[in-house]
């Protein structure tokens, strides 16, 4: 990692950068779309948020660290049409939570009490409820669906031979949307509105703390902070601190969310693909910033959002679901997290946290038990 003479690693703006900045763009704007499709949320206000803090990430990190939706948040509004103010509160609390976790250094000590099962289950159980969300949006408008998965399978083979970065999820909403120019006329072009601050009913908080953040925090605490943290280490010899991480988030969504932000995180996966690509340092988030409050012009007039094939975002969540799916195989425990997949799907993802937490607790004391017979 190249460093300037105080210490701090320089950004760098080259092609490499720009092919890497678009690397996670495949995992945001499914989640995204979907939000902006089910609720009063504005797609316009939500990538304008996106590209604030890539750019700030970039400039703080010096490192491509990425801003992504949260996942299990977005999977449960997709699938349940929740409302913006429901979104706003959980992006509230979550934002104290990380904030106030994170200014006490205590990502470490949360660390040692969610059990792996416990993630992977969660992540199994979103694979699942996005599966059947895709299954719907597809069956209802088939020949785009049916073409937008032979794209994105087709880029994905590519990319893993080359290193083309793998842009089908740009370019499959791309085509959705010149389709339905095409047919439907292109919407007026308009400036995108002000952000307005708008604070949820105080009613609201205790049903979305077990609802909508609940299932989001483990996967945070796992994914996008110590997960990232560890990578950092493994991809750029140089670690972030856990907490600063956690520190970020937090602001991310106590300044955004309020004013009609999607809740936002950062991300292992998303650090990954950017640097597969070739990003290196923030200067791919500067890139990505400004890609974004690009589309946020575009993306001004609700009308744009008509033009879009469901068929086209039903292929979209697959592709999301499937990543989910492969990462929740890696659990200690396939009974834990098997079941909280299952609990899931019939009953909603706080249940199967629920359950899952009282599994794993319930296993690790038996086989502890099990162990001190044993010797005895």
């Amino acid at each position: 990692m190249e460093e300037n003479d105080t210490g701090t690693a320089r950004l760098r703006f080259n092609f490499r950068e720009l092919a890497g900045s678009v690397g996670d763009f495949g995992t945001i704007f499914p989640i995204v779309l979907g939000v902006a499709l089910v609720t009063d949320l504005n797609l316009s206000t939500m990538l304008f948020f996106f590209g604030l803090w890539f750019i700030i990430a970039g400039l703080y990190y010096r490192l491509p660290i990425p801003i992504e939706p949260m996942k299990a948040i977005g999977a449960i509004v997709i699938a349940g049409s929740l409302t913006s103010a429901e979104v706003a509160a959980s992006g509230i609390i979550i934002g104290i939570f990380f904030l106030v976790a994170g200014l006490l250094k205590g990502m470490g000590w949360l660390r040692g009490y969610i059990p792996q099962s416990i993630i992977r289950g969660v992540q199994g159980g979103l694979a699942l409820i996005l599966l059947r969300t895709a299954a719907g949006y597809g069956m209802d408008d088939l020949l785009p669906f049916a073409l937008a998965v032979l794209v994105i399978i087709g880029f994905f083979l590519l990319a893993r031979r080359t290193r083309i970065p793998d842009i089908s999820a740009l370019l499959v909403i791309a085509l959705g949307f010149a389709g339905g120019m095409y047919l439907y006329g292109i919407p007026e072009f308009s400036l995108p509105a002000l952000p307005v601050l708008s604070l949820p009913a105080l009613s609201l908080y205790p049903r979305v703390t077990w609802d909508l953040v609940l299932p989001q925090v483990p996967l945070t605490i796992a994914n996008a902070i110590l997960a990232t943290s560890l990578l950092t280490m493994d991809l750029f010899k140089r670690e972030v601190d856990p907490d600063r991480l956690s520190v970020t988030i937090g602001l991310m969504n106590l300044v955004s969310v309020p004013f009609g932000g999607m809740p936002m995180c950062h991300g292992a996966g998303g650090l990954a693909a950017q640097y597969r690509f070739g990003a290196r340092t923030g200067g791919a988030n500067m890139y990505a910033g400004i890609i974004l409050f690009a589309l946020a012009l575009l993306f001004a007039s609700s009308d744009m959002l008509a033009l879009f094939p469901t068929g086209i975002f039903g292929a979209l969540l697959v592709f999301v679901a499937i990543e989910l799916g492969r990462h929740s195989l890696k659990t200690d425990s396939y009974l834990v997290s098997g079941i909280m997949v299952i609990v899931a799907f019939f009953a909603g993802m706080a249940v199967a946290f629920v359950v899952g937490i009282i599994l794993a607790y319930a296993t690790a004391w038996y086989a502890k038990r099990t162990a001190r017979k044993a010797k005895e």
